[in-house]
């Protein structure tokens, strides 16, 4: 662990990849089944974003019923002089009109290194006409982080989080 656990070395034995195997690792990370994903970063002037599902029409209703204000994406910016994965985290409000998101910078916005977790159950009549629970949900950033964490390591590269300065 690096300086305020922002750091992850690489694993003892693991072997040292080319940057494109990390690249294709890490985007080997997206599956149907997970409220995340991973994306080209080329228009944020990074290399990959992972970031939450809320656009993914499977996941938005979810995103919805939780009422999430806030979304959180890791930007992360590959640097193979250093065999490192630098990321930072950012947060964003979010709004929904209409049951469709829209991502909107607040004044409040973050840029750093965060951990976060939301959780929350709705009750109602279900179809049984009896009173249920109707949805559950729990978003926690280390769904997100560990699995770029324990990929990037096994890659054997450092993974490097950024909480002030310039990724």
């Amino acid at each position: 662990m690096g300086l305020f656990g922002l750091g992850k070395k690489p694993s003892a034995n693991a072997p040292l990849l080319p940057v494109e195997t990390v690249r294709a690792r890490l985007l080997d990370l997206n599956r149907t089944s997970a409220p995340f994903q991973i994306v080209d970063g080329a228009s944020e002037g990074v290399d990959l974003i992972a970031e939450w599902k809320i656009v993914d029409a499977k996941w938005y209703e979810i995103f919805a019923k939780a009422s999430l204000t806030k979304v959180f994406r890791i930007f992360m910016k590959f640097d193979p002089a250093k065999n490192e994965v630098r990321t930072q985290d950012r947060e964003y409000s979010i709004e929904w009109h209409a049951g469709v998101p829209s991502l909107a910078l607040s004044a409040s916005s973050f840029k750093g290194q965060t951990t976060s977790v939301q959780f929350g159950a709705g009750y109602a009549f279900t179809e049984e006409l009896a009173p249920g629970q109707v949805y559950k949900y729990r978003f926690n950033t280390g769904e997100i982080k560990k699995p770029i964490q324990d990929m990037v390591q096994a890659c054997g590269w450092k993974y490097k989080g950024i909480a002030f300065g310039k990724l």
